[in-house]
């Protein structure tokens, strides 16, 4: 594979690929007591990529799990180098760990991906082949044509409904997505160094869209399963960060944003 080079910026490095060089996906899993799924997760995640030729590594970040999360990943890695861990001490939550594995990685593809398996992992070679063929950023996506949620109430349906809609004035035109919300998307890597976004809550895929360089978006179809293991990480303060997320967009829009301090976060390798 020919040589990469890479350019030191503030924030996430740049890379810039060789000629002819192959992408590097760089797919994080955030995880925070998720041992009854990581495990397979990775599995299926190696072998669907494995089986379509794609060069990756999969960096699970870990918020200090009580569980036995960090030990599972710990075995898997010392099997396959491809697969490593972090362990963050300090600071929770899903945007933050995104960010912390991207800025340790020197892939030119970056991802995310649950680890609950509400995420089909077998769809990522779909995605990659979307940032592989130009696009910007590649999202498994809900709402668009052929996508879908398995056995949500009502309420549920209405509420994650009115929180799509009420990001439609944000987005820019040309590089709208149908599920902002999703969590399980792949990004151009050149399309979000130095740029600052909201580590606390759960929507950073909202955050791109509207502050990164994104010029073109492909919305990949899939149904949302249901949670296998573990325990679901919504609550009230997921809503209240994703409050504070709109604000913070609408205020910028409306050209009354303040520039955010950087976190002291403590990560062991």
């Amino acid at each position: 594979m020919p040589a990469s080079t890479t350019k030191s910026r503030g924030g996430v490095a740049t890379l810039e690929p060789a000629a002819g060089a192959t992408l590097k996906l760089a797919l994080v899993v955030p995880t925070l007591n998720e041992e009854a799924n990581i495990e397979r997760l990775v599995d299926r995640a190696r072998a669907a990529l494995d089986g379509a030729g794609i060069p990756f590594e999969i960096l699970v970040v870990d918020d200090n799990s009580r569980d036995r999360t960090a030990e599972l990943v710990r075995a898997l890695a010392e099997y396959d180098p491809r697969v490593r861990l972090m362990v963050r001490r300090g600071e929770r939550g899903l945007s933050g760990a995104v960010l912390d594995g991207w800025r340790n990685t020197d892939a030119s593809v970056l991802g995310v991906i649950d680890a609950d398996l509400q995420h089909p992992p077998e769809l990522l070679p779909e995605l990659y082949r979307a940032i592989a063929g130009g696009r910007d950023l590649a999202i498994g996506s809900r709402y668009t044509a052929g996508g879908g949620v398995e056995d949500w109430n009502l309420v549920r349906k209405l509420l994650s409904s009115a929180a799509v809609w009420a990001t439609w004035p944000l987005q820019r035109r040309g590089a709208r997505a149908k599920d902002p919300m999703s969590g399980f998307f792949l990004v151009r890597r050149r399309c979000v160094e130095d740029v600052s976004f909201q580590r606390a809550g759960f929507k950073l895929l909202l955050d791109i869209l509207i502050r990164a360089r994104i010029a073109s978006v492909e919305e990949v179809p899939f149904a949302f399963g249901l949670r296998l293991g573990g325990e679901s990480k919504a609550s009230l303060r997921v809503g209240w960060d994703y409050a504070r997320l709109l604000a913070r967009l609408y205020a910028r829009k409306l050209g009354f944003a303040r520039g955010q301090a950087a976190l002291d976060v403590t990560v062991e390798h």
